[in-house]
């Protein structure tokens, strides 16, 4: 595994650089070439929450929000990671209305929220966790949604041998052009079944679902409602402040981002936002410690590596223009200060590498 990863960010403290990260990424477009890389692109791991779109991908190209009538907000939801505020709730909620299942349907379980208004709103009014909640509560809907629209039944949705898991193997693998048999199978914190794919076929299908000309037009089509449902709910996918909603925001229109546990994220430039015929792009990366959240001192807790990693990459990459990256900078980075309880300077984090690219 070390000879997969290598050091692209770092922590320092004075003059001594005192933590390093590491990590791998693939720079794809939609055409399969590979542009630009860190240590190894074929590594394999899991992507983890990255993979919900690719997740909603057969629901939505058998035409299940049609069927049920789902608008942008919802698919855009079905394919977040929330932050289990009370508009996310709502919105699941409504999708269960038009489905016909309630939240007790749900195998996702619960989890504790990091929305700290949330939070107190809810010891306030002594709410408990429920699956609703849960930041997969919309993915699960949706594939009880896909198993409603088909009259499969829904006790055992997340069974990897329900037809609905094996829609979306079968599906995420074309994508990804992955055989089926090389796509190594685990079960996610929610439960169902998610996917480790090499690094560089993880981005070329983000870079497919973000530029699908040349794919079958059912595909492609359900690939358009995903990414532009997506951009034009950006609170939906993750939620007020958070990295992948706040870079669809200020990249609007031309850069998408859904990050997974443990690390991962997966980011999309959308075909023609480079120039009219340019092609679509996928960017996969891992850190490989997991780049685990940290907690600030009122409560609420940020990612210092992965965002900090993803807009270094789209600058070198020539994704990103510099108003974009000031007005993400006070929050992200990628340059930061590291401050102790006094508020007082004593070091900095910031990525330290140099893509290494295609001649």
């Amino acid at each position: 595994m070390a000879e997969s990863y290598q050091s692209l960010f770092e922590v320092t403290r004075g003059r001594i650089v005192e933590s390093v990260h590491f990590g791998a990424a693939a720079v794809v477009d939609s055409g399969g070439r590979l542009l630009a890389w860190l240590g190894d692109p074929k590594t394999v791991t899991f992507l983890r929450s990255s993979a919900k779109p690719f997740q909603a991908l057969p629901f939505i190209e058998r035409g299940g929000d049609q069927t049920f009538h789902l608008t942008s907000r919802e698919v855009a939801i079905i394919c977040g990671s929330h932050d289990g505020t009370d508009e996310h709730v709502e919105v699941v909620k409504g999708i269960q209305a038009k489905v016909g299942v309630q939240e007790s349907d749900l195998l996702c379980g619960t989890h504790p929220l990091s929305h700290v208004p949330t939070v107190e709103a809810m010891r306030l009014r002594g709410e408990a966790l429920s699956p609703n909640r849960h930041n997969c509560s919309g993915k699960h809907t949706g594939m009880l949604a896909a198993a409603r629209m088909r009259g499969l039944p829904i006790a055992d949705y997340v069974n990897p041998d329900h037809p609905v898991q094996k829609a979306i193997l079968d599906s995420l693998a074309e994508i990804c052009s992955l055989p089926i048999e090389q796509v190594e199978l685990g079960i996610d914190g929610c439960s169902v079944p998610n996917f480790a794919v090499p690094l560089y076929n993880a981005a070329l299908g983000f870079a497919r679902l973000c530029d699908p000309r040349g794919l079958q037009a059912e595909r492609a089509a359900a690939c358009r409602r995903i990414t532009q449902s997506m951009m034009a709910n950006p609170v939906m996918v993750a939620g007020s402040g958070r990295f992948d909603t706040r870079l669809i925001e200020v990249c609007s229109g031309r850069i998408l981002s859904k990050g997974g546990a443990e690390g991962y994220m997966i980011l999309g430039i959308l075909g023609g936002a480079l120039g009219s015929e340019s092609p679509g792009v996928g960017i996969a990366f891992k850190i490989s410690d997991g780049d685990l959240p940290i907690r600030k001192a009122d409560g609420d807790s940020y990612n210092r590596v992965r965002p900090a990693v993803a807009l270094e990459i789209l600058r070198q990459m020539g994704y990103i223009g510099e108003k974009e990256m000031e007005a993400l900078a006070a929050e992200f980075g990628p340059v930061k200060p590291v401050t102790n309880w006094r508020k007082l300077v004593v070091g900095h984090s910031r990525p330290a590498f140099t893509l290494q690219r295609t001649s």
